[in-house]
């Protein structure tokens, strides 16, 4: 790394966590044995989001079939089989929490004969049951760019489904892992769309690994193409030494120019910033009032 890299910029700093809010969400989470993506990625907005009450939840395990090279989530070939109680112990912590707009998310499960999708729409229905009032976003894998799997999440009617393209084109490798593509991520969304063009869409770029704003831009582009109706876009922030450089830390200046393209190209939401993760509090407010309006119009 860069040694001008190893002091993080004023903006990168936050608070440790520590409300009993926390406290609390975390100790159920592990009551009931439920990850939170929150954790296994480490996100640095943790504290702010689980002090006021919004949890992005892991489903599937915490065992990942793929090594992305950003990602800080364990890594098998073949994990532990998934549990049937999963579905109904996320709804049941949604509904104890009192939340009103979760985010449901997983690792890639290649290992599994549909990557796990049917279990995404049992978690979906099962949180509809619990908490009829409650809005559902799921961030899903690519289920290896196979549309009958994709068709059963969509079946299960997610408020919104989000799946991140996470980098440029030409950092996809080695960003990710083989397995996944560039092309394939957006075909998950223009999956989507075409299945159900009602169904509201959702991505996530990570800036920061040695991509020109040009590029980044480009990428913007091809998701609107696509129809993507909402995008975050966030710092990498390298968990460990065993994981890609950070290339740059980007000025909150450049993440205001992009939130004021992205909205210009027709992103109904843009939520641009160092510290914006793909699953960000802020935004999801901005997304439910979106839903809710949209609903009584």
């Amino acid at each position: 790394m860069d040694p001008r890299l190893r002091q993080k910029p004023s903006w990168l700093k936050v608070k440790m966590p520590g409300s009993p809010r926390y406290a609390k969400i975390k100790e159920r989470a592990r009551e009931l044995s439920l990850s939170t993506v929150c954790e296994e990625a480490r996100c640095p907005n943790i504290g702010e989001c689980w002090g006021g009450g919004t949890a992005t939840f892991m489903v599937m395990g915490d065992t990942c079939t793929r090594g992305c090279r950003f990602c800080a989530v364990k890594t098998m070939k073949r994990p532990p089989p998934l549990d049937p109680s999963e579905p109904l112990n996320v709804a049941t912590a949604i509904h104890e929490m009192g939340l009103d707009y979760v985010v449901v998310t997983s690792v890639d499960r290649d290992d599994v004969e549909d990557g796990g999708a049917e279990h995404f729409a049992t978690c979906i229905t099962e949180i509809r049951r619990l908490n009829p009032k409650t809005r559902v976003e799921v961030l899903i894998p690519d289920f290896a760019g196979n549309v009958g799997h994709l068709l059963k999440v969509i079946a299960a009617q997610p408020d919104v489904l989000a799946h991140n393209i996470e980098t440029v084109e030409r950092l996809t490798h080695p960003v990710r892992d083989r397995k996944a593509g560039y092309k394939t991520s957006l075909d998950v969304l223009a999956h989507t769309k075409q299945i159900d063009p009602s169904r509201m869409t959702k991505s996530s770029i990570m800036v920061g690994l040695g991509e020109t704003a040009e590029e980044v831009e480009k990428t913007m582009r091809e998701l609107r193409a696509v129809d993507c109706d909402f995008l975050t876009i966030g710092q990498y922030l390298q968990p460990s030494k065993k994981h890609i450089d950070i290339e740059e830390f980007v000025h909150p200046d450049q993440f205001a120019a992009w939130e004021a393209i992205g909205l210009e190209m027709g992103f109904k939401y843009v939520a641009s910033g160092a510290l914006v993760r793909s699953s960000y509090k802020a935004g999801e407010y901005f997304i439910r009032d979106y839903l809710e309006r949209s609903q009584t119009a």
